[in-house]
């Protein structure tokens, strides 16, 4: 047996943690009006973390980055549509459903093919590469003022905006924000796991200082932490809800 195989947490199991963690989460979402204790939202608070690690480490080993993020722009898609078109069936106020990791995702790729243009264009001292990479670090931002004065400015019907909605990679929109810059530090630093584990600490630690639960993301750090670089078992993944997607 290779011993490698069998220390550490590999991928997959990241994902089972951190879809278990994000399952009971999403019980505390779902019944709060009726009672279920703000204990249960702590479990959900690293989960975007462990999921952010995940996509940094499938796009730097996947075979093509570009097929990697259309994968992720259509299941943001599908998700953003799905989500909106549950909401409008079931129609229960108390429950507001603004669930789409695949958007944090897809724009965390944005940002990591951003990073690699500029890598490439500072080494290689092509400005194309590194205007690209700049404008590709842009769009999340772009995106969220074109969407704004679309929908400010236009009277459209109602199916217009959530399709507008579903298909626009921005920031503000994203599940969570701001937090999803989190994903180009963590594939800037890809090779340096102690930095990696700073850089979430440090933004526990901003979270914390703005008095937000959002703080707990720093256990994420564990399991990260233990992480050995495999895959693991392959032929199961087939079985999760990949958010890495295939490597």
């Amino acid at each position: 047996m290779d011993t490698t195989e069998s220390k550490g947490l590999s991928t997959f199991y990241l994902k089972i943690i951190g879809l278990v963690l994000m399952v009971i989460d999403h019980i505390y979402q779902m019944f709060l009006p009726l009672g279920a204790p703000n204990w249960l939202n702590w479990f959900g608070r690293p989960v975007a973390t462990i999921f952010f690690f995940t996509s940094v480490v499938a796009f730097s080993h996947t075979h093509s980055k570009k097929k990697y993020m259309t994968r992720l722009y259509i299941c943001m898609v599908l998700m953003s549509l799905a989500m909106f078109g549950l909401e409008a069936l079931v129609r229960y106020d108390q429950v507001v459903l603004i669930n789409n990791i695949f958007r944090d995702l897809f724009i965390g790729t944005v940002f990591m093919y951003g990073v690699d243009e500029f890598k490439e264009g500072w080494s290689s001292h092509k400005v194309k590469n590194i205007l690209a990479g700049i404008l590709l670090f842009l769009i999340p931002f772009v995106s969220n003022f074109i969407l704004a004065a679309i929908m400010s400015n236009l009277s459209l019907p109602r199916l217009a905006n959530t399709i507008l909605l579903s298909i626009t990679p921005g920031i503000l929109i994203a599940e969570n924000n701001l937090m999803v810059l989190l994903i180009p530090l963590l594939y800037i630093f890809k090779d340096n796991r102690k930095i990696q584990c700073l850089l979430i600490t440090l933004m526990a630690a901003v979270y914390g200082i703005m008095g937000s639960i959002q703080w707990v993301m720093v256990f994420s750090i564990i399991p990260i932490w233990f992480y050995n670089g495999k895959k693991g078992p392959g032929p199961y993944c087939c079985l999760i809800p990949d958010f890495g997607l295939h490597v």
